[in-house]
């Protein structure tokens, strides 16, 4: 099992204030695939942002993460359960959830014992759901800023992990009986400009460039170099959302 990555203790708290948050419909569509709403797992659930929805449909919400200080700025409801556990490797009785999700995490993992873990911890009519969101669009000029700064400035300090994520989750090992996905789903939100270099400050690669550069940071340039583009108090932000649906292995939809 390769070694467990943290990546974002470190900005835990850019992480809850400035991470975009999922579109209803994506969850309902989630939830059309349960036969029941007992127990749910959210594996890698960060600042708790997926399980706090979660927690209003299921019974039981069993939230883990490798980071404790991203446990710590958790939200908090009285039917979610937080833990630090891996989630390759977990306390969980056998065959006990109705569904599993893995929010913008599962590229993190170490994929083949994750999902040995996931088919043994879900139920046999359970459902898991993995999902990400690629890069931001906002408008042609200031799309153009942000994909020189993703391409060539910061990119060089991503881990392997994030070609996950521009593959949209399609190279991903996924041992299940994959459901067809029938609809597309996208975030959209306004931000501030602050709220978009809160956003950037969140990344991963940010931090593993700070860490190689004195504490420098890339993002305040950016910034710079979008502040002349944007011409209003709030710009409408777009994120594509991709999705893979299974059943365990030994069962079908």
């Amino acid at each position: 099992m390769k070694k467990a990555l943290d990546r974002f203790s470190q900005q835990s708290k850019n992480y809850k204030d400035y991470r975009p948050t999922y579109p209803e419909g994506m969850f309902k569509y989630i939830y059309s695939f349960c036969n029941t709403r007992n127990t749910c797992w959210d594996c890698g659930t960060g600042n708790g942002q997926v399980a706090a929805v979660l927690s209003n449909s299921f019974k039981q919400v069993f939230a883990t993460d490798i980071s404790q200080q991203q446990i710590n700025n958790a939200i908090l409801k009285p039917n979610i359960h937080y833990s630090v556990q891996r989630a390759e490797k977990t306390i969980f009785p056998d065959h006990y959830f109705d569904l599993i999700t893995v929010a913008q995490a599962v590229h993190w993992f170490d994929l083949p014992s994750f999902n040995k873990e996931v088919n043994r911890v879900l139920k046999p009519n359970g459902i898991i759901a993995i999902w990400g969101y690629g890069l931001l669009k906002i408008n042609p000029e200031i799309d153009a800023i942000i994909n020189h700064f993703y391409q060539h400035i910061i990119g060089a300090y991503w881990d392997k992990e994030r070609d996950y994520i521009d593959q949209s989750y399609s190279s991903i090992p996924f041992n299940f009986n994959e459901v067809v996905i029938e609809k597309t789903f996208k975030i959209e939100t306004q931000w501030t400009i602050d709220q978009l270099q809160g956003y950037f400050n969140s990344w991963s690669s940010v931090q593993n460039y700070k860490d190689k550069n004195k504490g420098d940071s890339p993002v305040e340039q950016l910034i710079m170099d979008i502040a002349p583009k944007w011409n209003t108090g709030h710009q409408q932000i777009t994120f594509p959302i991709f999705i893979r649906i299974g059943t365990p292995m030994s069962n079908q939809i």
